[in-house]
């Protein structure tokens, strides 16, 4: 099972930008999709976006469609997530997550299609 590690959160004012970070323990998971979810307190897990592993095809969530930015870094054995525009809306604890195939899977932005998670980094964005 990869071994996944979200940094980069803070707090932020509304408009400001941050840059999270995924760092996967296996070179070999650089050929994996990776995603990222958020959670706000009191609201389910939701899918954020997702980049698939041979293609580095994106998919994103409508909320954040424009503004966020998935990205692979392989010299890091990372996958960072560029948010811009940021609002408050967007305060939550943000997870990296692999479903332990290459493709993006069907069914993508249900949280139980992931069978490793990093253990979140918090955004905080004020008004």
């Amino acid at each position: 099972q990869v071994q996944l590690v979200e940094s980069g959160g803070g707090l932020v004012q509304a408009g400001d930008s941050l840059r999270l970070s995924c760092v996967y323990s296996e070179r070999t998971f650089s050929n994996y999709a990776m995603a990222w979810f958020r959670q706000a307190p009191g609201k389910e897990r939701e899918f954020v976006a997702i980049i698939s592993g041979p293609s580095g095809r994106t998919y994103y969530a409508d909320s954040v469609e424009g503004r966020f930015t998935v990205s692979r870094v392989n010299a890091k054995n990372s996958v960072d997530l560029q948010m811009n525009n940021l609002t408050p809306e967007d305060t939550a604890v943000y997870y990296c997550a692999c479903a332990g195939q290459k493709n993006v899977p069907a069914g993508y932005s249900h949280p139980y299609k992931y069978n490793s998670w990093g253990q979140g980094t918090q955004v905080t964005v004020s008004s």
